[in-house]
């Protein structure tokens, strides 16, 4: 039987691994598979961890980080590229230069500082490198609340902190921020293009299984602008997939168990 040739989009994940593969990689694979688009990953660090925490966290050599990404872009070129979790200010280094190189597009970059458990996943010398060098390469910086202000120095609690937190971000240099408040009710996030405000609210889903709940909505505004959708558009119906994703979870372990990616295909 000839097999049928379908071409779609590529995304690159840059990420930590998460064994329970709630977060991380395994999370931004899921996410680009179920939104229509093809997956790519380069791993920053291997985490030792389940639903319940983080133990550690062992962070791979700089030089292995960039031979992945080099010897990917030898064969594929990806169409966006969502970077999570990188462990040392090396990995920013090396990210960073990667980037300004070979200049690809849809960049969506999460601030990933520490698990919700507080374990500790960029060191605190890679923050000041991420500000200054990562930061201005985002098309799109998705942090919640705390990693805003870990950024900008100023307290992020209210939707107004979260606008000036928006604004101070695009003023470091990303194209657009999305300051996310999963933690408020309803459940609200603060979109800022430079221009236009929009403030996105859903709400909150009773929902203990959060686990990656940032991880995945970064990997599905990369997706979508890899499908072609405007900044805004892809921000909105990455915010939609993320809501369904939550009110259709079930528990995987004693924790805080994953988002349900294939939410869709479970309900044909």
């Amino acid at each position: 039987m000839k097999s049928v040739t379908i071409s779609k989009p590529v995304v690159l994940s840059v990420a930590g691994f998460d064994p329970s593969a709630g977060a991380g990689v395994a999370a931004d694979l899921k996410t680009m598979a179920a939104c229509g688009v093809y997956g790519i990953a380069a791993i920053t660090s291997i985490t030792i961890q389940n639903t319940q925490g983080v133990d550690r966290v062992e962070p791979l050599p700089a030089k292995v980080l960039k031979d992945q990404l080099e010897h990917l872009l030898r064969d594929i070129r990806p169409h966006a590229v969502k970077v999570g979790m990188l462990g040392t200010l090396e990995h920013v280094e090396t990210l960073a230069a990667f980037l300004k190189h070979h200049k690809l597009p849809n960049r969506v970059i999460d601030p990933v500082f520490e698990s919700s458990s507080k374990t500790p996943l960029l060191e605190a010398r890679g923050i000041d490198h991420f500000r200054k060098f990562l930061l201005p390469l985002a098309d799109c910086l998705t942090p919640n609340g705390e990693e805003a202000a870990r950024l900008t120095g100023d307290p992020v609690t209210s939707i107004e902190d979260m606008k000036r937190a928006a604004q101070d971000l695009h003023r470091l240099g990303s194209r657009s921020v999305v300051v996310t408040g999963g933690h408020l009710s309803p459940a609200t996030d603060v979109f800022f293009d430079g221009s236009v405000f929009r403030v996105l609210s859903k709400p909150t889903v009773d929902t203990r299984n959060t686990h990656g709940t940032g991880c995945t909505f970064s990997s599905a505004i990369a997706s979508f602008l890899a499908l072609g959708a405007s900044l805004e558009s892809a921000v909105l119906e990455a915010k939609e997939y993320v809501t369904k994703a939550l009110a259709n979870s079930y528990p995987v372990g004693q924790g805080r168990g994953p988002l349900n990616h294939f939410f869709k295909r479970d309900h044909q």
